[in-house]
């Protein structure tokens, strides 16, 4: 009896994630990234060659990858982020795990191997700032507050992040830096890998140009958290510096810097730390965690492992398909590939707006 493996496309899709992302990027110090759920490929109940992609891993995205017959789900917040002394129905989070699993469906995560690359979360979020992406065309509009049954309050409105295209028109002129570089040795040709970003315009910006910029590029429906130091006016801001860190980034923008960034662009930041940056002239915005990170999976990440999954499945087929065991060669008889990002991933936090 052979060894119980994950699906030939399974081991595809993991493949080409660990190249765009290298694993020895992500901060081990804390982090769980890899693939975290390793589903037995079963030959007689075929799964579809189509990839999920979501920022986390709820029961409604469960849903829709089972709906679907999905073969990976790539989740970029790790769901296994400590150690587990078992893994039963009691934890709604383990029963998501469980489901997949019997249905023959992976877990992939990859989250601070994603922020450290270049080219990968951190940049997105210097490509907002700077107005460096434009709405695609056929991208859906933010998602917006509707009226209540109440008529006192919307209903919760979440940011509904647009597909976008890169933009050189419009783009602010800028230089942008890794705020903390990975340790060596990096993989070959990721010499700027690392945590944070920092932007600097050639020109210092109006605090609303740039507002404008991280509402459009981050899908937020009329209403942008923001602190700003106290007997500052938000029409005479300039902003020359903007720090950038997908998720919680206060350790990245704040600890073992020289000077905080005029701006500070993430997902969350605690109320002290917060207070610090403002008595210190610093403008927050702060997002709620993952409405700076779900943009990138439609505007980059989608792409990007298209591109390197249909490279990676032509190889594996073609190395494999000719050598599978008895019964299992139809496998390899599919060249299509899919990825799709979720339809159901979104921030726990919405926004209620009094009518």
């Amino acid at each position: 009896m052979s060894a119980p493996t994950s699906s030939p496309f399974t081991r595809a899709v993991v493949s080409s994630m660990r190249k765009l992302y290298p694993e020895n990027l992500a901060d081990k110090s804390f982090d769980n990234t890899g693939l975290l759920l390793e589903a037995p490929f079963n030959p007689t109940r075929r799964q579809r060659n189509s990839v999920l992609l979501t920022i986390d891993l709820t029961k409604a995205v469960a849903d829709e990858a089972i709906a679907r017959k999905d073969s990976v789900v790539v989740a970029y917040h790790p769901i296994i982020f400590r150690g587990l002394k078992s893994l039963t129905f009691n934890d709604p989070q383990q029963q998501s795990l469980l489901r997949l699993a019997a249905e023959g469906i992976s877990v992939y995560s990859p989250h601070t191997a994603v922020d450290a690359t270049p080219g990968g979360m951190g940049d997105w979020l210097c490509d907002v700032v700077t107005g460096a992406i434009e709405p695609h065309p056929s991208s859906q509009t933010s998602t917006q507050p509707q009226p209540s049954t109440s008529q006192l309050y919307s209903t919760p409105a979440y940011p509904n992040p647009t597909a976008v295209s890169p933009s050189s028109v419009g783009t602010i002129a800028h230089t942008r830096s890794t705020i903390h570089p990975s340790p060596p040795p990096l993989p070959a040709g990721l010499d700027d890998a690392g945590m944070g970003r920092l932007v600097t315009f050639t020109t210092p910006q109006p605090l609303t140009t740039v507002i404008d910029n991280i509402a459009l590029g981050v899908g937020f429906p009329g209403a942008v958290p923001i602190a700003i130091p106290q007997g500052s006016s938000v029409n005479d801001i300039k902003i020359r510096t903007v720090g950038v860190c997908p998720g919680s980034g206060s350790s990245i923008l704040m600890k073992g810097v020289k000077q905080l960034p005029d701006l500070m662009l993430t997902g969350e930041m605690s109320h002290h730390e917060t207070l610090f940056a403002i008595e210190s002239g610093s403008v927050v915005v702060a997002l709620s965690h993952s409405n700076t990170e779900r943009g990138y999976l439609k505007a980059a990440m989608k792409e990007k492992l298209e591109g390197t999954l249909k490279t990676e499945w032509e190889r594996l087929r073609g190395e494999e398909g000719k050598n599978a065991e008895e019964g299992q060669g139809s496998v390899y008889e599919d060249g299509d590939i899919e990825v799709h990002v979720s339809e159901k991933d979104r921030d726990p936090f919405g926004i209620m707006v009094r009518q």
